[in-house]
């Protein structure tokens, strides 16, 4: 099977040669690539790896019932199947689907004292149980977060390297205008990634065929599954609460005002009353939260209203599969966006900044039409970002840069579907550049 290469790949090496390695959890939503990538690393780097999966094998969650000291789980472990070996210095455990059993989090703090034995441990919907897990281990376990690919992760499985996207950043840096080629060749490759989205299995096939074949149908069971997980994980009366929020994202981008209004979502529905499902959602990685500032101005974190914010989902191959039928087929044989341009491209920015670990936030004045789109935040400036369908005028931006009231901005960026530019304060790039923009601006600062 074709592997394709992750940016975790870089982690896990170096987490293996780190002195004093601590445990190693690895978080994500589902079918994100988390198993594939740690299988890959664990058979190149172990003599031994035993991999122990709290769904397919259950009876695995007896281990600890003599306590969470290593000899007394190695004890058990052997008398489920005596076929395992434990060889101290060359042995990974790695504990698959941890939120079956978050227990099994208390032994890590063992497990590191001991230092025999190296772990990973993996999951989805980790968010739900990691309370318990993190109070379980606090101080003894490594965390890292794993998502769908990115679009630099879609360039390598398209076979480019990573000169491609060194030349891609020099372009931003010095406002070179990319030449009629590299611009034809991106854009096209940026939006059968918009199309596909991230998911591993759904990029392989991609690559694989050279078509969008059978692409639509994997999306769909995509969302069937993660319908499933709403099914499984979620208690109660939530369960059609969370599924009815889950339906209502992307009707409520395709809008305008993109402000997600709980009162949409059912008749007589409040803010109280979905608050918790919305953070089900965010905690299991399906959507990532965009909250509304106060005002635009330093710091961030306690500067949002928590009732106020734009749902965008985590990947955009999910908004993609939640189309109507005649979006999905205008989308894939003419590549016609419709109504949906404005929605999928601020989705896939949005997706972008978290994935290069931005959190979301935007602005929208009460008492005029100032809008904003997404901030982001060097250590001593506020960014404003936009995203336009066209590439028009930027009238908000231009007013958050020259007026005295916002004294943390100075300058904005634009992404569009045209070239590399400046004017007024603004640097415009194509929406493909998204992706770089943490390392654009750590450079720029």
């Amino acid at each position: 099977m074709l592997y394709l290469k992750r940016k975790i790949d870089s982690f896990l090496s170096g987490w293996k040669k780190s002195e004093n390695k601590k445990p190693l959890i690895i978080k994500g939503p589902r079918q994100v690539g988390k198993t594939e990538s740690i299988r890959r690393f664990s058979s190149k780097n172990y003599e031994n790896v035993l991999e122990i999966n709290f769904v397919e094998e259950p009876k695995y969650k007896m281990i600890t019932v003599d306590g969470y000291k290593t000899d007394d789980i190695i004890k058990n472990i052997s008398l489920l199947d005596p076929s395992k070996r434990f060889i101290a210095g060359k042995t990974l455990i790695f504990f698959d689907e941890l939120q079956e059993f978050p227990e099994i989090a208390t032994a890590l703090k063992f497990f590191h004292i001991d230092g025999r034995f190296e772990i990973i441990c993996s999951g989805s919907m980790l968010g739900l149980n990691y309370t318990k897990i993190e109070s379980n281990s606090v101080g003894y376990k490594t965390d890292y977060t794993m998502f769908s690919l990115d679009f630099e992760e879609f360039l390598w499985a398209k076979g480019y390297d990573d000169q491609f996207v060194i030349n891609l950043l020099e372009h931003m840096h010095t406002l070179k205008p990319l030449n009629e080629v590299q611009m034809s060749v991106c854009s096209s490759l940026f939006l059968d990634y918009c199309i596909l989205g991230g998911m591993p299995a759904i990029v392989r096939a991609y690559i694989t065929k050279g078509t969008f074949e059978g692409s639509l149908e994997m999306q769909r069971q995509l969302i069937a599954d993660y319908k499933e997980d709403i099914r499984k994980y979620a208690q109660g009366v939530d369960q059609t609460r969370i599924l009815n929020v889950f339906t209502q994202i992307t009707p409520q981008l395709a809008k305008d005002n993109k402000k997600f209004q709980i009162s949409k979502v059912a008749s007589g529905a409040r803010f109280s009353e979905y608050r918790g499902c919305i953070g089900w959602l965010d905690d299991a990685g399906v959507i990532n939260l965009c909250y509304c500032l106060k005002f635009p101005a330093l710091p961030l974190k306690g500067n949002f209203d928590e009732a106020k914010y734009k749902i965008y989902f985590a990947d955009s191959g999910l908004l993609v599969a939640m189309l109507d039928d005649e979006t999905q087929e205008d989308l894939r044989a003419n590549k016609n966006l419709g109504v949906y341009k404005g929605a999928l491209y601020e989705n896939i920015v949005g997706e972008a900044l978290v994935k290069s670990s931005f959190s979301l936030y935007y602005y929208k004045r009460e008492d005029s039409t100032l809008e904003e789109d997404f901030f982001v935040r060097t250590a001593s400036e506020l960014i404003p970002v936009e995203v336009k369908a066209k590439n028009g005028r930027a009238k908000s931006l231009k007013t958050l840069i020259k007026s005295d009231k916002y004294a943390d901005i100075h300058y904005g960026i634009k992404f569009t579907g045209g070239n590399i530019g400046y004017s007024d304060n603004i640097y415009t790039f194509p929406y493909f550049c998204a992706f770089l923009l943490r390392r654009y601006l750590k450079f720029k600062s």
